[in-house]
């Protein structure tokens, strides 16, 4: 009688996960989970900062291709003001994972906070998104999909330079912050953004 070979092993999914504008004075914050496909390798995966806009954006088609799964929810700004920004990235991290089309086996998270109610075991990553390609995959989603929605916002609020600065504090969004006052899609909880509310400067 021969012996019975061995099962294969599960294939593992692992769900890479990262988020994009936890620092901007405006607009969604948006997270994103991906699981990589291993046997559709994605050449030139990285930390989407690192990245052109251009290779960015080539990428992205790449890893909505070849994924076995993907997923990217956006935390508006009324909820990243009531429960503020790291609340709101945990929320949003634990809402990509559960919403992906296959349920990941683990979730490896860019930082050093893992949300408390991940629907799977999770290991957060220092670096992540520059280490592990499942979350350079995320970080790259993340990234295109606001990027893609302030240039939106930007012609529903015209003189803020949203297309050009995303919503982060540079000097020509402070400059039009100061004349023109808060938009609706402010952060009302921003130190910059608040000030001006603390002053009476209302919509």
């Amino acid at each position: 009688m021969r012996p019975r070979k061995p099962r294969p092993k599960a294939a593992q999914f692992v769900a890479g996960v990262d988020e994009a504008g936890r620092g901007p004075l405006a607009g969604p914050l948006a997270v994103a989970a991906v699981i990589l496909d291993p046997r559709r390798r994605i050449r030139g995966l990285d930390d989407s900062k690192k990245l052109t806009e251009a290779r960015r954006e080539a990428l992205y088609a790449q890893i909505v291709e070849r994924s076995l799964a993907w997923h990217v929810v956006l935390v508006e700004v009324e909820e990243i003001d009531r429960i503020n920004i790291f609340q709101a990235t945990m929320a949003g991290m634990c809402r990509a994972v559960a919403g992906l089309k296959l349920a990941a086996q683990e979730a490896l998270v860019d930082g050093n906070q893992l949300p408390r109610e991940l629907p799977c075991p999770g290991r957060a990553i220092v670096g992540g998104d520059a280490l592990v390609p499942a979350i350079s995959a995320a970080s790259i989603i993340a990234k295109v999909t606001r990027d893609r929605l302030m240039h939106a916002l930007d012609g529903h609020h015209p003189g803020y330079g949203f297309a050009s600065h995303k919503g982060y504090s540079t000097p020509e969004h402070l400059a039009a912050l100061k004349q023109l006052g808060p938009c609706p899609v402010h952060r009302r909880s921003f130190a910059p953004v608040k000030l001006l509310f603390d002053q009476g400067r209302l919509f």
